[in-house]
This record gives structure tokens, sequence and C-alpha cells, in this order.
């Protein structure tokens, strides 16, 4: 072979490792650009996300407080001193050994 084929052949190898190079750099830089766009989705995705947790566990804490406080009322209502109450106050009874008074009309 000649000097002057090889040296074609020399400069047509380089520049198609040069092509090949630059379209390697542009592949790359294309998927870099397309994962930094969708971290950034993501991010915000995360971020609504969170958010909706904090907004469902504090819901969640308000529900088991309203649970417990249901619980007492329950408790409550299967008492002596419930039934009493609600005797007195919708039916108008009292006890045996109570005097009722009644305000005289002025």
């Amino acid at each position: 072979m000649s000097r002057r084929s090889r040296s074609k052949r020399s400069r047509r190898d380089r520049w198609g490792n040069r092509m090949a190079m630059l379209g390697l750099t542009l592949v790359v830089g294309s998927l870099a650009v397309v994962v930094g766009i969708r971290g950034g989705s993501l991010s915000a995705k995360d971020e609504e996300y969170r958010i909706k947790e904090e907004r469902l566990e504090a819901q969640l804490a308000d529900e088991q407080r309203r649970a417990e406080q249901l619980e007492e009322e329950r408790v409550y209502v299967q008492t002596k001193q419930y039934i009493e109450k609600v005797a007195k106050e919708k039916l108008g009874l009292v006890n045996p050994d109570e005097i009722l008074l009644k305000p005289s009309g002025q």
C-alpha cells in the first residue's frame, strides 16, 4: 500500500471516530436532559405526595381522638347517672325523695 492511501484511510478513520464520538456525546447529552426533566417532575410529585401524607396523618389523628370521645360517651351513656339526667331533663321525672319547687308566676 502506498503512503498516500494509508493517509486517506487514516483521515477517514479519524473522521469516522470523531463523528461516532460526536453522536455518542449527543445521545448522552440528550439522555441527561431527559433524565433532568423527568427528575424535576418526580420531585414535584414527591412533594405533592408528602403534603398529602401529612394531611392524611393529621386527619387520622383527628379521627382517633373522635373515636376516643365516642368510646367515652358510649361508656357514659350506660351509667345510672346519665339515665337519671335524661329522665329529669326530657321526661320531667324526679326521684321519690326529691321535692320539686316551681317558681311562682309574678
